[in-house]
């Protein structure tokens, strides 16, 4: 751990509070926004960085304040040129993030806890404990280091962000919703909202709360059966969030912020992938504006379910279709590498 007794994480001060503190110094205002710029604009890993201030304003602030800084502690490049990063945490912790290029855009998929307590039985990540939430630099971090491995990678910058991770967005509310103001202000990253979609396996009354907080990002269900016993078997939050829970949620949503949603499938053989579960998805998709982002399942090891046959997946896409409803197959990425859908789960 590389953090040091009596100094402050820098960036849990405001604005506000940091106007504060230079006031309290003696120093001029202005001081206190250019360092708010290097911290959250220009994406500075020390004092050292904040090359306008003066070397004493940097030494003080240096002996009052720390950075709690997310690291690159391994990285992975698979044959399709999706990169995987292993981030470490200031308290040693480990979590993973993918950057993944397409012919026109660059995503970033990044994760909002460390583990998951939700146990998909699908998800290499729900086979983990949660150790504990992200805080709101951890989050902003991740971004700005994929930003920079697609700068250096591909020369262009991130277009997409998407909370795919590891964890469960909805249940590190607080700190995802102020990890993405940082990442879309005009003071921050300024990536815009739209460009953002939020991933969940379906906390209803959260749902609820990002509509009554007027968000401005899309939403994504973790669908994956759309009856509720099949939900149940590979889904436990189910349990406590069934469909009907879900789709009252997902369509008070939409009336508050006209979002996108989408509903995420991932196809298994035998499973959920027959023309009669294509039936309940167009069904379930009549009672909510979704779109449906057809996912092939990525073998997770102790895993018994397996991806569909390709006769299958097409004929339950071209049944969606021939239904009005609007889905795409979402190609796994990084599969070599461990960083497709389903798979992040720390491994060297």
């Amino acid at each position: 751990m590389n953090t040091t007794i009596g100094k402050k994480d820098i960036r849990k001060l405001s604005k506000e509070d940091l106007l504060q503190v230079f006031q309290n110094w003696g120093e001029k205002t202005f001081r206190a926004k250019q360092v708010y710029e290097w911290l959250w604009q220009k994406s500075a890993t020390s004092f050292e960085d904040m090359t306008n201030l003066s070397k004493e304003l940097r030494k003080k602030l240096d002996e009052h304040f720390e950075f709690k800084n997310v690291t690159e502690d391994m990285m992975q490049e698979s044959e399709d040129g999706t990169i995987k990063v292993r981030f470490k945490l200031f308290d040693g912790e480990l979590i993973e993030g993918v950057l993944i290029p397409s012919y026109n855009r660059m995503t970033a998929c990044v994760s909002s806890q460390v583990g998951c307590s939700l146990t998909c039985k699908f998800c290499a990540t729900g086979f983990m404990d949660r150790k504990r939430n992200l805080d709101i630099a951890e989050i902003y971090d991740q971004v700005a280091l994929l930003n920079q491995k697609s700068l250096e990678h591909y020369n262009i910058p991130l277009s997409n962000i998407v909370f795919m991770g590891m964890g469960e967005p909805l249940l590190n509310y607080s700190n995802v919703l102020a990890g993405i103001e940082k990442i879309t202000s005009s003071e921050g990253l300024n990536i815009a909202s739209k460009r953002i979609t939020v991933s969940t396996a379906g906390v209803a009354k959260m749902i609820y709360k990002l509509a009554d907080d007027g968000v401005k990002f899309n939403l994504a269900l973790s669908l994956h059966a759309a009856n509720d016993s099949k939900r149940n078997t590979i889904m436990p939050i189910n349990e406590t969030n069934n469909l009907e829970a879900l789709v009252e949620a997902l369509n008070y949503f939409d009336e508050k912020t006209k979002g996108e949603i989408t509903f995420e499938y991932i196809l298994f053989d035998g499973f959920n992938d027959t023309i009669d579960d294509a039936k309940e998805l167009e069904a379930l998709c009549n009672r909510v504006n979704a779109k449906v982002n057809i996912i092939e399942y990525n073998k997770v090891e102790g895993v018994e379910l397996k991806k569909s046959k390709a006769e299958a997946r097409d004929a339950f896409k071209k049944y969606l279709e021939t239904h009005g409803i609007i889905a795409k197959v979402r190609k796994s990425r990084g599969k070599d590498i461990d960083a497709a859908c389903g798979q992040l789960a720390n491994k060297g």
